[in-house]
């Protein structure tokens, strides 16, 4: 049996905020665990997590709280300005409910799990653990931005929801109607398309307008991102390979784990932002990909707030989903495993045709270079220098397909778009064995452009014996200086490609609309129109002098 209840807390500057309170009917105290979020108290982050009457049923006290100025708790609600002191205040207030045992824990993903980080670093006493999932404590490079470029789709999306809650709890019913409808058909081709007119007419007070300016690394980010200085509390970090904030998990995690003399655990699914289970995109993971996070989080707050011995400490601190072979593994740190580099090579007509644009690995490369040298031959034959052009037209961008960025995540057939001539393949051969990956991506290659500014996106798949394709990891960059060679970080990833199949690097100058068409002027986004846009001829440079090539992390198991 469990008890609910609505309860409220005054703010250290007397703003009243709202909570529900789930509370085992048996008799003693409890630790309680916290949830602060800005969707409206009763959806409890219900759409990744187990309802809070099944944490109140395994010995809990359960706060689910409206952030100031949501749902129905009073004042101003900006994005992430009130949640530091905010934070403080009600794991104070928490932690002396009737029945409380004094000790907090907190979870949510998302905003609920920043409003974690945020609190934590205000080092209230009470608060003895956390389980942030899907964050970013560098908000420009691991949430709005990613290599420079701003994320478009997610963020309008997310402005265009919140603004839309807070029209509803104005009771601004026009204003409402407007942005209820913005957000089942994004406003994607205005004047200034990454500035919607309809939007910034509706929803004037929106942080998105604001990160559209804040274009660049600077103050207003420093500012606004948590500060982790200090911060030294055990932690369960829990990521999706398809989730937009992975980078910002693995960095929090990677950082913590450096420095921190508490435990720090990492768990990553084969899920995007959100649902975790076994269906992503186009692909079943299988049962093992079922959401697990819901008794591992009992089991650490067992662990850390009972004090009961649930073996958690024994296990290895990092338990990665393996795509393709469909299985948990678990790792003693962040896996390093052997960089192994795949160079690019073609014909020069890897736009056009799939069999001209290939990926040799290096070992291929050094019995190449053996055998050139057995015949006295020079190196400089092994692989020719070649430059594959292809054309990006403003009018017909590359469209976004699956991946973490749009808002349909995960992994798609792409064939269809790898045969498009703006987007340049290079495909290894069969593999001869299992390849497994886990862990860091990059691409590096060559390339410059007859304008100011471009764009490259780069996307990683694995190429099956029907020839379907399906990516699983890529990655963006918004390149002004070209440097030698431009670096692109792909995201994160655990995959097994079986023995047969083939990986496959693609290129292109957009990925229509997770990120603004960059005009190639040079222009941020909140500058650059909709004519703006100019047609922008790209070369990528391979071969011997110009050794463009995709690093992997290869484990060898």
């Amino acid at each position: 049996m469990i008890v609910q209840e609505t309860a409220s807390m005054l703010t250290r500057d007397g703003v009243r905020l709202d909570a529900d309170i789930y509370r085992p009917e048996q008799s003693g105290e409890f630790p309680v665990l916290l949830m602060r979020q800005p969707y409206g108290r009763a959806i409890a982050s219900t759409v990744v997590y187990a309802h809070p009457q099944w944490y109140a049923q395994q010995g809990y006290i359960v706060v689910i709280q409206d952030v100031r100025g949501r749902g129905t708790s009073e004042g101003v609600f900006q994005l992430f300005a009130h949640e530091l002191e905010d934070g403080v205040d009600t794991v104070n207030w928490a932690a002396n409910l009737p029945h409380s045992n004094g000790y907090v824990g907190m979870y949510g993903f998302s905003y609920q799990g920043m409003t974690q980080i945020y609190a934590a670093s205000g080092y209230p006493q009470a608060l003895k653990t956390l389980c942030p999932a899907m964050v970013a404590c560098d908000l420009y490079q691991d949430w709005a931005y990613e290599g420079g470029a701003f994320c478009w789709q997610v963020n309008l999306a997310w402005g265009i929801q919140l603004a839309t809650e807070t029209a509803r709890l104005r009771r601004d019913e026009p204003a409402y109607r407007g942005l209820y409808n913005l957000s089942r058909h994004l406003p994607l081709y205005g004047e200034i398309p990454a500035s919607p007119e309809t939007f910034t007419n509706l929803a004037a007070d929106s942080f998105y307008h604001d990160w559209l300016q804040q274009d660049q690394p600077g103050d207003y980010w420093r500012d606004l991102s948590p500060s982790t200085d200090n911060l030294d509390l055990p932690m369960l970090h829990i990521g999706g390979w398809f989730d937009t904030y992975l980078r910002g998990t693995v960095n929090f995690y990677r950082d913590m784990a450096n420095r921190s003399s508490s435990p720090q655990y990492l768990i990553i699914g084969p899920w995007p932002h959100l649902p975790w289970g076994r269906q992503v995109g186009g692909v079943d993971y299988g049962p093992e990909a079922v959401n697990p996070i819901d008794e591992l989080q009992i089991r650490w707050f067992n662990h850390f707030l009972k004090g009961i011995d649930t073996g958690l400490l024994q296990e290895k601190p990092v338990t990665l989903f393996s795509m393709g072979d469909n299985c948990w593994r678990e790792f003693d740190q962040w896996p390093q495993g052997s960089s192994q580099s795949y160079f690019l090579t073609s014909t020069g007509l890897a736009a056009i045709r799939p069999d001209s644009g290939l990926l040799l690995p290096e070992d291929i490369i050094a019995s190449m270079a053996a055998e050139e040298d057995e015949e006295d031959e020079e190196d400089e034959h092994i692989l020719p220098d070649t430059v594959d052009v292809f054309v990006h037209d403003p009018f017909r961008p590359v469209p976004a397909l699956g991946g973490h960025a749009t808002l349909t995540p995960g992994s798609f057939d792409r064939r269809a778009l790898d045969c498009r001539a703006d987007v340049l393949t290079y495909t290894s051969d069969a593999l001869h064995e299992d390849l497994h990956l886990v862990g860091n991506v990059f691409v590096e290659v060559y390339c410059e452009a007859d304008s100011p500014s471009f764009d490259l996106c780069a996307i990683l798949s694995e190429v099956r014996p029907d020839g379907s394709v399906w990516n699983f990891t890529q990655g963006y960059v918004r390149v002004n200086q070209p440097a030698t060679p431009i670096r692109i970080n792909l995201q994160p990833t655990c995959i097994c490609i079986p023995q047969s199949h083939q990986i496959r690097l693609s290129l292109s100058g957009a990925c229509f609309p997770a990120y603004p068409v960059n005009p190639g002027t040079g222009q941020p986004p909140s500058q650059t129109r909709l004519i703006d846009g100019r047609i922008i001829t790209i070369s990528l440079k391979s071969g011997n002098s110009f050794l463009s090539r995709i690093i992997l992390s290869v484990d060898a198991e």
